[in-house]
């Protein structure tokens, strides 16, 4: 899973074609393969993103190369669906582009229809519908009768959303004319729909007829893949003939099936009129395990649509009738949320949905004020936990700062005892130890003079000083260098140097009273630290104390030895 996330965040390095290189990796096997056999392997692969990103990219690279616009179009589409939604929009817009650049019509017409589908799966559908009209005023300039009738059917659908029941089944019913004898699924997918417009406009009969033909259909054609959505539509269309038991039994016949193909959208649907229907039984603890799933379909997916709604209204009924204060302020958020989503996603539905749909104005009002009221006494119980989590955090605070501040003070008693006793902070050499293996008396001498030289002519003091470097300017090794450090320093390389920069740094603070008003960053960089954090954790590590608390006592015992 880990991995499928890193290729699909290689995706996003294509972007624009205009705007970027294509830089991942094609294989020379795979540089002199053509259009057919690299789409092939990306079918084959198709949900595998990881396995067909080689073969998704050569096909892309090839039409980039040879600025095949057509192919480029076709191999944008193809990195689409092996997408996540939140980058299908960016190569649908790469898909515009290309199509632009081709100066087809019928390639800038299928390019604003993948871009308007992509945006009516993020719900977005007033978006998706300037889309589809967008495609529309340039398929219709040319004799692609299959993308004309695409694209009809993409706006039917839109329609169908916005409650333009009637306008649908006109578009719907040319579809079917021309799918029927053209293209199985498109055909299948179009009595779908129109069924489902049927059932809206209040004609169940010939919902129920359509949706019979359907399954014939399916079955002339040998194209059984839209069974359960004809199954689930005329489910629905027995809760409205009032034959409850037959909706139920339909619709938890294809409920598996949809929970399967992870389509929330049909899940909640079939999930709301099981609910419903066994409300109407007057089994109201069943239905409201079924408006749960609906809830949580809404709460993972943020996916509703008008008719849901109701969902909310049944709950709170039911949560009132048991006293469930908890439960119908639970819907009433809910509920709130729902009509806001309803509200961006449904606006031409927005005074419709509130005439079909509408709460009790004045218990929904009083809930809501309840609300309010409850989420005020809630607020005022967590501010007070709040205040007392913050006062604890201030003493614990108060605590550790004078604790550090004693341990700081007593460190620098010390260290000025040291001072006053003239003794040199500098590392000095740590004579009486034995030799050194493997390196000559004659080598370790010189190079012990060496730094002694590099001491008293403060050498330390450049930045971005290095054993490299330092061992050069010796003419030794870095070896050898650091192990006559650590062996006589009793340090580290970079500790030694450290230590030399903050002792030189200790004698000027004592006294220049200028370089105490210097700011982290100028002492940093007057002693030759690269950053402000290496020379203020270098500081802390020489004296166990900040360089504030330092300046401070250094000033507070009124050094001023100028």
């Amino acid at each position: 899973m880990i991995q499928k996330k890193y290729i699909l965040l290689l995706f996003c390095a294509v972007q624009l074609f205009h705007a970027q290189k294509i830089t991942f990796h094609i294989p020379d096997s795979l540089k002199s393969k053509n259009y057919n056999y690299l789409d092939e392997k990306i079918y084959a692969l198709k949900g595998d993103s990881t396995k067909a990103s080689v073969y998704l990219y050569a096909y892309l690279n090839r039409a980039k190369n040879e600025q095949n616009w057509k192919e480029l179009v076709n191999g944008y589409q193809n990195i689409l669906h092996e997408s996540p939604d939140y980058l299908r929009i960016t190569y649908a817009d790469s898909m515009v582009y290309s199509a632009k650049n081709s100066k087809k019509n019928d390639l800038i017409g299928y390019a604003y229809l993948s871009k308007g589908i992509v945006y009516y799966g993020r719900n977005e559908l007033q978006i998706a519908l300037d889309n589809y009209i967008v495609a529309n005023s340039y398929i219709s300039k040319t004799d692609d009768d299959y993308l004309i009738y695409k694209v009809k059917y993409n706006i039917a659908i839109i329609k169908t959303y916005l409650g333009f029941y009637d306008e649908a089944i006109s578009l719907f019913k040319e579809c079917i004319t021309y799918f029927k004898d053209n293209s199985t699924r498109p055909y299948l997918n179009s009595l779908h729909s129109l069924g489902l417009c049927y059932n809206r406009i209040g004609n169940y009969g010939l919902c129920s007829q359509t949706n019979k033909l359907g399954l014939l259909e399916g079955i002339r054609l040998q194209n059984r893949e839209m069974d359960f959505y004809f199954i689930e539509s005329e489910g629905v269309n027995q809760y409205f003939l009032d034959n409850y038991n037959s909706a139920i039994k339909n619709l938890e016949k294809v409920l598996p099936i949809m929970v399967k193909n992870k389509d929330y959208a049909s899940e909640a649907i079939a999930n709301f009129y099981i609910g419903k229907s066994y409300w109407k039984l007057n089994k109201h603890e069943k239905s409201i395990r079924y408006f749960k799933k609906v809830d949580q379909i809404f709460t993972k997916k943020k996916y509703s649509n008008p008719e849901l709604r109701e969902v909310y209204e049944l709950m709170i009924k039911f949560y009132k009738s048991q006293n469930n204060l908890e439960g119908q302020l639970y819907c009433i958020d809910q509920l709130i949320q729902v009509d806001q989503l309803l509200k961006d996603r449904f606006t031409y539905l927005l005074t419709k949905i509130h005439k079909e749909y509408d709460t009790n104005s004045l218990l929904f009002e009083k809930d809501k004020i309840n609300t309010q009221l409850l989420q005020e006494k809630e607020n005022v119980q967590y501010s007070i936990i709040l205040v007392l989590l913050l006062l604890l955090f201030s003493v614990y605070l108060t605590y550790r700062h004078f604790k550090n501040r004693k341990v700081y003070k007593k460190n620098f008693s010390e260290l000025m005892l040291q001072l006053n006793l003239e003794v040199d902070l500098k590392t000095k050499i740590k004579s009486g130890r034995e030799q050194i293996e493997d390196i000559s008396p004659e080598t370790a001498n010189n190079i012990l003079k060496q730094l002694e030289r590099f001491e008293s002519e403060q050498k330390f003091l450049l930045e971005n000083l290095t054993l490299s470097k330092l061992a050069v300017q010796f003419n030794s090794n870095p070896r050898y260098l650091s192990v006559i450090i650590s062996h006589y320093r009793g340090k580290t390389f970079s500790t030694y140097i450290n230590d030399l920069k903050i002792d030189f740094l200790i004698q000027v603070l004592k006294t220049n009273k200028k370089v105490r008003e210097y700011t982290n960053g100028a002492l940093a960089e007057e002693v030759g630290f690269s950053t402000t954090q290496r020379f203020t954790r270098a500081f802390y590590s020489r004296t166990q104390m900040p360089i504030l608390y330092f300046i401070e006592q250094i000033k507070k015992n009124n050094y001023n030895h100028e």
